[in-house]
Order: C-alpha cells, then structure tokens, then sequence
C-alpha cells in the first residue's frame, strides 16, 4: 500500500472488470476509520457513496496470530508443531499455484474461530515459474538471498517457516539485533543460536535448523517438513490448536 487512500486501490481493481470506462477518485468515497498501518501508509474503511460497491473479507474471528503470541510471550512445542504443520501445506498449496508469499510472519496470520490460522496480505506475494530479485518482506525474516540481492525463488517461504518456528517458541526472531546492519550480518552468516530454554526439544531446534540452511536448495522440502519426528509427536492432526 503505498498511500494514505491505498484501500481505494481495491476498489479501482473490482471496476475494471464491470466498466472499462469507470475511473473512481478519492470524492467519490466517504472515507472513515482507520484500519491499520502498513509498512507504507495506513488503511482506512471506505464507502464508495453512489453504488454502495462493498469488498468483503473472510472474518478472522481471533484476530492476528502476533497479538496472542505477544500475549503469551511463547507458545509451548504443540501449539507451535501445530501451527507449523498447518502453514507447512497451506505454503505446499501456494507453491503448486506458483505463488510464493515472501512475508510470512506472526502479523500475516490471522486467527479463525475454530482456532485455524489463516494466511493474509498478500502484498509482497508474487505469481511465477521464475526466479525473482525484489527485496521485500520483513528485516528479521528476510532470507540470505535477498540480503545479499541474489535470485530467490519459493524457498524463501520455507526459511520464513523456519524463523516463525523459532519465533512461536523463544519469542522472539533468531537474529535480531540492535542495530539493521547486525541483524543483515547475522542473516548471512546463519548465526544461528539457541538460548537455554528447558522446555524447547533437541527436535525442535532440528527441524529449525534444516530450515535455515543459507544454500535454499538445501532447506528442508515442506513435505518432510510434515515427516520430521517433531511435528509428528506434538502437532494436532487437524491442524487446529485446542488449548
């Protein structure tokens, strides 16, 4: 989104597919709320005021994954095997459509009200069979090929899983640092580290590691993602978090 009045955007999109002819602009709207803030301006409710066109979106009824995990400083190994297990086949569906989503993170994931997380903004996804060069995402899940501005492709999202995993249960990204250009340092060399935490598994801290491999081609592929022993012995097999 990349100004104040970006969720009219939305609304041009629809209409080009109704009325070629139809060029909207900001008068023809009653603007209200606030919505949220992106990396490049803010949202807001808007009303488009002759037709009444309306954008709907699926309801998250738990709200943003982030603000539970904030709320709970960390998740415990089955909530995070779960969650893991689920954005792992919802990624293998993605990639098959040829779409990879480059900014996976605790404030993309939305809460249904069942439990199940859903995947949103789709802003820095793409639609390829290629190998792209756009930096984007997110500072601390930003992979080491778009760090160093080399050629990336779907793998980025496997590294992305992997950071969230660390995530869900230490609470916080793995190379996070005071300074950008510490935590740019960190990303490249993979300086991986692993606080003393008791109740974090030697399998966890496996499946982790053969996610943030620096060569994506050696990352672990999302389907043994699903195989590895530590998401067999913790994730819920409906994918569902229950308490």
């Amino acid at each position: 989104m990349e100004n104040d009045n970006s969720i009219i955007c939305c609304f041009l999109q629809a209409a080009s597919h109704a009325n070629e002819e139809k060029r909207w602009v900001l008068p023809d709207f009653e603007v209200g709320k606030p919505l949220g803030r992106g990396k490049f301006g803010h949202v807001y409710l808007a009303r488009e005021k002759r037709t009444r066109v309306y954008l709907i979106l699926e309801y998250a009824a738990k709200g943003e994954l982030y603000k539970e995990l904030t709320r709970c400083k960390h998740f415990n190994e089955r909530r995070s095997a779960t969650y893991i297990a689920s954005l792992a086949r919802a990624l293998i569906y993605l990639h098959g459509k040829h779409v990879i989503h480059r900014d996976i993170k605790p404030e993309n994931l939305l809460i249904g009200a069942q439990g199940e997380l859903k995947i949103a903004d789709f802003g820095w996804s793409v639609h390829t069979f290629n190998r792209r060069r756009t930096m984007c995402g997110t500072l601390d899940y930003l992979p080491p090929e778009m760090v160093e501005k080399t050629e990336h492709d779907y793998h980025v999202d496997i590294w992305s899983l992997g950071i969230l995993c660390y995530e869900f249960l230490y609470g916080a990204p793995p190379f996070e640092a005071k300074e950008h250009s510490e935590t740019y340092r960190r990303i490249v060399n993979v300086d991986l580290k692993f606080p003393l935490k008791p109740y974090v598994s030697a399998a966890a801290k496996d499946l982790i590691s053969q996610m943030l491999v620096k060569n994506s081609a050696n990352r672990l592929p999302l389907y043994k993602v699903l195989e590895h022993p530590w998401i067999i012995q913790n994730a819920d097999p409906s994918g569902v978090y229950r308490g």
